[in-house]
């Protein structure tokens, strides 16, 4: 944003919008007529008209484009988030703290990828077949049926057995946690929807983009989710 600040001191100077394009087309190889206009009409940029009604853009409209395109490619934002940071800046606010990085999607959806039967998950986790059972008919668990039938349970599964056995101590029962998988299916569409635009379109780009988007605002929405739940706990103690 000081980049933007240090235009506004430049003589003033006017582009056509090929002239635009021709600017930024080395850094934003897909930029075209059409984007700049999109932006345009989303108010994101404002050029003036000559005699002739052309759209003519000054050094400041210009750098405004690359803002925008920067930060969509680089951090994913959508428009709107950038439009407000773009007023902030027109109105002389400070810009906004920079979000917080998550966890790298290699290491937020890393797997061990052990597969193991349901008598080794038994053992490990303290359940007891019959609790197993109840879990994976509340949806908590997803193993891999093999062709003879046998399942077999991920590390993933696993986790969530041993949580699950530290409630169910406590003296819930499995059809308690059907709420806990719903919340979860909830937020996966939630989340899901946000990258729904990229998965649209196969390819290497687009699923990098996507894993970094969901590894980032699950584990965001994670925190939210405990924090809230162990602020709400506290009152309770406190009452």
């Amino acid at each position: 944003m000081a980049e933007l600040r240090a235009v506004k001191a430049l003589p003033p100077r006017t582009h056509t919008i090929g002239e635009v394009i021709n600017l930024l087309r080395s850094d934003f190889p897909e930029i075209s007529v059409s984007k700049v206009r999109f932006l345009e009409s989303r108010g994101l940029v404002a050029p003036s008209r000559s005699n002739s009604g052309y759209r003519m853009f000054s050094d400041d409209d210009v750098h405004r484009i690359r803002y925008v395109l920067t930060e969509q490619r680089d951090h994913y934002l959508p428009l709107k988030v950038i439009k407000s940071k773009l007023s902030a800046w027109d109105k002389g606010a400070e810009t906004p703290v920079a979000p917080d990085s998550g966890t790298p999607p290699e290491a937020y959806f890393s797997s061990s990828g052990v597969s193991l039967s349901a008598r080794e998950v038994l053992r490990s986790s303290g359940l007891s077949v019959d609790q197993l059972q109840a879990i994976e008919t509340e949806g908590l668990l997803d193993p891999v049926i093999l062709p003879d039938g046998t399942p077999v349970y991920s590390d993933t599964d696993l986790q969530i057995a041993r949580a699950t056995n530290r409630l169910l101590s406590r003296g819930l029962e499995p059809r308690h946690l059907r709420g806990i998988r719903l919340a979860a299916d909830r937020q996966t569409d939630l989340l899901g929807q946000l990258v729904a635009p990229l998965l649209r379109h196969r390819n290497p780009d687009n699923h990098r983009r996507s894993s970094e988007i969901l590894a980032d605002t699950s584990e965001a929405s994670a925190i939210i989710q405990e924090t809230l739940v162990r602020s709400r706990l506290r009152k309770l103690l406190e009452h």
